[in-house]
């Protein structure tokens, strides 16, 4: 299997574990702006993965591989700020946030490499 389509299967998984997580926060109005955020941003990662697997050129794969990095970093925000507020405990939060951190790490390599290579 292609590099591509592993990092596509496993940002979807990703997105799912979001998802999972979202629908865990249904208390207060804070819980429900926060999994508003993150379901935006965790599953973004995948959708513009995919986006940036069909660029035409280099430099539209450059500029989705920069959202891709962006949406990541964004939902590691996010995660950190659930766990750091007691919104969802750590045991459930921690995998996720080391996945969102190496998916950050794989995708900005990716970009860099575009960009500067």
């Amino acid at each position: 299997m292609y590099q591509s389509a592993l990092l596509k299967d496993r940002s979807k998984r990703f997105a799912l574990e979001i998802i999972g997580i979202a629908r865990t926060l249904t208390g207060a109005e804070s819980e429900k702006v926060i999994a508003r955020q993150l379901l935006r941003s965790g599953t973004s990662v995948a959708a513009n993965y995919r986006a940036c697997c069909r660029a035409r050129s280099k430099a539209e794969f450059v500029a989705k591989m920069g959202v891709v990095v962006e949406e990541a970093d964004e939902t590691v925000f996010w995660l950190e700020v659930l766990m750091e507020t007691g919104m969802s405990g750590p045991d459930v939060i921690r995998p996720l946030l080391k996945e969102a951190n190496e998916l950050l790490a794989i995708f900005a390599a990716s970009y860099h490499t575009a960009k500067n290579g």
